[in-house]
């Protein structure tokens, strides 16, 4: 049996076959050496496992599929936003231009989003309805009023700052799928859609940051040992689960010595380090809620 030449005609079939095995394929080269008559009686099965794990492996969502994802996100933050500078006597004169700037921000990331799905012949999502209640199209969810004048900082901002910190995690959690999709499109759109994601990123970090700013918590997440929300509001407590995470590549973030040589705490661990959500998660989150079914 040429372990190689198999691996060679999935390959035709499934050009991602190397890129799922991998580093498997190299212990596939190491099964030549096996040197008992027992180890290489195993190697049809140990063989068959793993291509049973590789092909089960999730399907990775398309470009086209990560692109309407982001989309729909902006969506939801271009409706917020535009909504709350129309809402009369809701945004204070002092902090109208810095929101309005967030506004713009947002609108562009839906117009960009959409010519880019255009221009590599996708279809862009279409606009969900949505409840900025979180009443699943009721209206009357846990944060109704939010757009009435006295409700800035109660409600308006409270809202924002969710929507904020989970977009943010919400691009750091395509990372994957985009590089999953590295040996799928050509080199120029792959980096097309890598450095915008990576851009709007960064500009979501800067609005949650703005936003915290304005509600005067600390600018980044900052969470205990058991619980990643650290806005006080108790109903987005799911968007902020995780948070909490002091393990970052299989370093207790916490056993290191801080500048003092004390050790680091929990909430500077936590701080220092943002965690990706899933798109399973961050549709888990909205639709239903924000998103109406």
């Amino acid at each position: 049996m040429n372990l190689f030449n198999i691996v060679e005609e999935i390959e035709k079939i499934d050009p991602d076959f190397s890129d799922k095995v991998n580093p498997r394929r190299a212990a596939i080269k190491n099964i030549t050496s096996f040197g008992s008559k027992v180890a290489m009686a195993a190697v049809p099965f140990a063989f068959g496992t793993m291509i049973k794990r590789a092909v089960a492996q999730t399907a990775v969502p398309s470009v086209v599929d990560i692109l309407n994802y982001a989309l729909t996100l902006e969506y939801l933050e271009s409706g917020f936003y535009n909504a709350g500078v129309a809402a009369p006597g809701l945004i204070p004169a002092a902090d109208l231009a810095y929101i309005k700037d967030i506004q713009d921000d947002e609108n562009n990331h839906v117009t960009f989003l959409t010519n880019v799905i255009k221009s590599v012949g996708g279809t862009p999502a279409t606009a969900p309805a949505v409840d900025f209640t979180a009443g699943n199209g009721s209206g009357n969810g846990p944060f109704k009023g939010l757009f009435t004048a006295g409700n800035y900082t109660s409600l308006f901002l409270k809202v924002a700052l969710a929507f904020e910190d989970t977009g943010v995690r919400a691009y750091k959690g395509q990372a994957e799928n985009i590089l999953g999709n590295k040996s799928k499109v050509t080199a120029d759109l792959y980096k097309t859609v890598l450095t915008s994601a990576l851009s709007i990123h960064a500009v979501e970090a800067r609005h949650a940051s703005a936003i915290r700013s304005l509600l005067g918590v600390t600018p980044w997440i900052t969470s205990t040992a058991s619980k990643g929300n650290d806005t006080g509001v108790s109903l987005v407590d799911g968007n902020y689960d995780g948070e909490q995470n002091v393990t970052q590549g299989g370093v207790d973030v916490t056993s290191l010595k801080n500048a003092s040589g004390g050790s680091t705490s929990v909430a500077v661990a936590t701080a220092s380090f943002d965690e990706p959500l899933s798109m399973s998660q961050v549709l888990a989150l909205l639709v239903g809620s924000f998103i109406v079914k």
